[in-house]
């Protein structure tokens, strides 16, 4: 297989891609208990975050499967030791084999398993599956983005007045109080925090969210699939400077962001930065 991919070609191996995927879900649910603490041995990883035999399993999978799929791609996944040669590469998966560990092992249903594919820095490929709700997320580029194989569409909403708001309640109280200093009372529908970032990103896509904010020390393993679903559905994950994300840098670790339909953007940033 070349070492690019056009988005047709990407568009060919999705089946196998939704199927391993799917498979890799099958290797977490077990170690699910909903609303109840999860049975599967947890450590902490360097800097205290927890990791579960769930993500580790889910990880060694998905690395093996999505390299017999496009075996010229890289690879950058939260639960491997990163490997430079990814710099170089055309092709990068990026991956979280769990993405919202605190949720899976708490029992909150709002986890997923996201798997997106770079091609020349930007992103080709995006699934984001929320095996809990079951459902299933994606995106090729140009091809537009789904949920469960429906077409989905951000939210048509222009203004933040009475938007449907979610993220750190710090953030949230700053693009309240930017809207403040112009006169305008923000009265947004706060949506509880979706722990898995990938989701919350979704759901911007689905148009059941009008506003997701991120706090600084995201990963692209968090963003980089549902940022394409985002960008398909008529959005995008920006910083407060209005640039879209950019991915596979050495260090890939970013500041602050906003996840939002391209009617919004402005106003969402100037609020943030007022």
């Amino acid at each position: 297989m070349p070492d690019t991919m056009s988005p047709e070609a990407a568009q060919a191996v999705m089946p196998a891609l939704r199927e391993a995927v799917h498979e890799a879900a099958s290797l977490a649910l077990p170690h699910f208990r909903p609303g109840a603490q999860t049975r599967a041995r947890i450590w902490s990883k360097a800097g205290g975050s927890p990791v579960t035999e769930a993500d580790v399993a889910v990880d060694a999978f998905l690395k093996v499967r999505l390299s017999q799929i496009v075996p010229a791609a890289a690879w950058l996944s939260e639960e491997t030791r990163d490997d430079p040669v990814r710099l170089k590469a055309d092709l990068v998966w990026i991956v979280d084999p769990i993405d919202g560990t605190r949720a899976f092992l708490s029992g909150h249903p709002d986890w997923s398993i996201a798997v997106g594919l770079l091609a020349g820095g930007e992103p080709l490929v995006g699934i984001v599956h929320a095996p809990a709700s079951g459902h299933f997320y994606e995106a090729v580029a140009g091809f537009g983005a789904t949920r469960d194989a429906a077409p989905i569409r951000v939210s048509d909403r222009a203004m933040l007045p009475a938007a449907r708001v979610t993220g750190p309640k710090p953030m949230i109280e700053r693009l309240a109080r930017g809207l403040a200093r112009e006169g305008v009372e923000p009265d947004f529908v706060r949506v509880d925090r979706v722990p898995s970032l990938a989701l919350r990103v979704a759901r911007v896509a689905e148009g059941s969210i009008d506003v997701g904010l991120v706090s600084s020390d995201a990963r692209d393993w968090d963003l980089a699939a549902a940022d394409l679903i985002l960008r398909e559905a008529g959005g995008s994950v920006c910083d407060l400077a209005g640039r879209r994300t950019i991915y596979n840098r050495e260090n890939p670790v970013h500041g602050e962001l906003v996840a939002v339909p391209e009617g919004l953007l402005a106003p969402a940033i100037a609020a943030l930065t007022a």
